[in-house]
């Protein structure tokens, strides 16, 4: 549940804008859509001529009002409204009208749909007078039947009166023949007066088929499209397909955006440096949250070493400060307990490029350093300097000699780790990004243990993956690794200082005016007024400098 949240959390404008296109789209769709209207016209269906309920029908009344619905759309009811509105398009009206029946009533509702609202409510209107006009038609129609039935039987009973009469006229009155026919003629008489009887009603009788109770109104606005379910459906398409793209879009990300991104990589995590990645480019106080979050870094680093092991490379999965942070923060962090700490900038010039060089991070000068000493063109004593805000720490910067490359695995550095290990407490070691090149792994192979610095939101998890195998490979132990924001990368390039100039540190100013140094070192640096001032005697250089003389001869 935390990653769906995380990938809500982190794609949620794409969701946002496909769900608004999505929307845009259904209003769009629903603009091109025709546009429907319907006009109702209210039917009172009366009984009229032979009507009878039907099992099954919908009321108690002598009217099936289910069938009447189905006669609505029938030839003649049809044909009927087609010569109103003189019309040939029977079939297309015939599809137009639908009939509903309110329960317990015995009224027709008859819909006209239309694509014009005067069009829909004169179909409505047609359709009302053809079916009330066709019902009371059938009536009549039927009444004529049923008058012209019992006139045949009128007229068969008056050619049967005759003949009785005519019999009656030649029978003798004292016959007893003449008893029956005159009996006969008496049934006969009575039944023309009855049959006459009901011709006369049948003649008389007033056929109301039914009434109009609601006439047909234009409709003021259509019926379809329904502009909120088109709404709706496209602001729906569009939130799925923004999830979608959303986890497409999280399934090719490979970067490290969090903790359980390490763990999946097969990397513990050590810490991880709170704030934004514009706060984070500078040494921490004792008691910010970055101070806190390396002396918790320090702890563990110190528990983790066994006897006799003090070298720790920091090296970074991808390129950039990340490695350099962490190591310039985990080497104050090691020297505000009173230990000798030794800080080796390994990069190689090339890296300068990046927005947080060791020595503008610490305070000393760019050069000279460890290429140079590589190199043989100064001594080892020569290139470490103390740094300005915590005595204790030494600093070894990467230097400008730009012909020390490939150095880094030259038994000059093995000696000179071997050399600092007797004459330091800790030895703090920034290596190159295993992403750029092999130096990482060698300077690892020096080391006694290994910390990966890994920048969120732009190292990814195979380089993560690919940083652990290389140091797993040369034997050295991970301790894991240490997550930083994302780092602003400026392309600036700090220009190494001429063979007998002075290069400056750059960055914010180390010292106010106001502040007095509490010891000036060997390099003539002051520490900072809120750091912890531990004075230690100085790191002793007379082994140094004899390897250094060694070197050269």
């Amino acid at each position: 549940m935390s990653d769906y949240l995380g990938l809500i959390a982190r794609h949620w404008w794409i969701a946002v804008l496909l769900t608004l296109a999505g929307t845009a789209g259904g209003a769009a769709y629903n603009e091109s859509l025709p546009r429907e209207y319907v006009s109702t016209a209210s039917v009172l269906v009366r009984p009229a001529g032979l009507d009878a309920n039907v099992a099954g029908g919908r009321t108690r009344d002598e009217i099936n009002l289910d069938t009447e619905a189905q006669l609505m759309r029938s030839t003649a009811v049809v044909a009927g409204a087609a010569k109103v509105l003189q019309r040939e398009d029977v079939d297309v009206l015939a599809g137009a009208v639908s009939v509903e029946v309110p329960p317990n009533t015995a009224v027709l509702q008859i819909n006209y749909a239309a694509s014009a609202p005067e069009e829909a409510q004169a179909g409505a209107k047609a359709f009302a007078q053809s079916y009330l006009a066709n019902r009371e038609g059938n009536a009549k129609a039927e009444l004529e039947r049923q008058a012209a039935a019992l006139r045949d039987k009128i007229k068969d009973l008056t050619e049967d009166l005759a003949k009785i009469n005519g019999k009656l006229s030649d029978a003798s009155p004292k016959s007893s023949n003449y008893a029956t026919l005159d009996s006969q003629r008496d049934t006969t008489v009575t039944q023309i007066n009855q049959l006459n009887n009901k011709v006369n009603q049948l003649a008389t009788e007033t056929v109301s088929a039914g009434t109009v109770i609601r006439e047909a109104r234009v409709p003021g606005r259509p019926v379809k499209p329904t502009a909120a379910v088109n709404y709706a459906a496209g602001a729906l398409l569009g939130l799925l397909a923004g999830l979608g793209v959303a986890a497409l879009r999280e399934r090719l990300d490979k970067r490290v955006r969090a903790g359980r991104d390490l763990v999946r990589s097969g990397v513990a995590v050590l810490g991880a440096v709170p704030g934004k990645g514009t706060g984070c480019t500078e040494v921490f106080t004792p008691f910010s949250p970055g101070g806190r979050a390396f002396n918790r870094l320090r702890n563990e680093v110190v528990a983790a070493f066994r006897p006799g092991e003090q070298v720790v490379v920091v090296t970074g999965a991808s390129r950039g400060p990340a490695a350099t942070l962490v190591a310039a923060n985990l080497a104050a962090a090691l020297s505000r307990t009173g230990a000798e700490v030794v800080l080796i900038g390994a990069q190689l010039p090339d890296s300068l490029t990046e927005a947080a060089p060791l020595a503008r991070l610490v305070g000393v000068a760019p050069t000279p350093g460890l290429s140079e000493v590589l190199a043989g063109r100064v001594s080892l004593a020569e290139a470490t300097q103390r740094a300005a805000r915590t005595p204790s720490l030494h600093v070894i910067t990467t230097g400008g000699t730009a012909t020390a490359a490939g150095m880094l695995q030259s038994h000059a550095l093995r000696d000179i780790i071997t050399t600092l290990r007797a004459h330091a407490d800790y030895l703090v070691v920034e290596a190159p990004s295993t992403s750029a090149s092999a130096d990482a792994q060698s300077l690892a192979s020096l080391a006694d243990a290994a910390i990966l610095a890994v920048e969120t939101r732009r190292t990814s998890r195979p380089e993560v993956a690919d940083a652990a195998e290389q140091l797993r490979r040369v034997g050295t132990p991970l301790l894991g690794g240490v997550m930083m924001p994302r780092l602003p990368h400026r392309a600036r390039r700090t220009p190494a200082p001429v063979d007998g100039e002075t290069a400056e540190p750059t960055g914010r100013p180390l010292l106010s005016d106001d502040e007095e140094p509490v010891d000036a070192g060997a390099n003539g640096h002051k520490p900072h007024a809120d750091e912890q001032t531990i004075m230690l005697a100085p790191l002793d250089t007379s082994a140094l400098t004899e390897l250094d003389e060694a070197h050269r001869r």
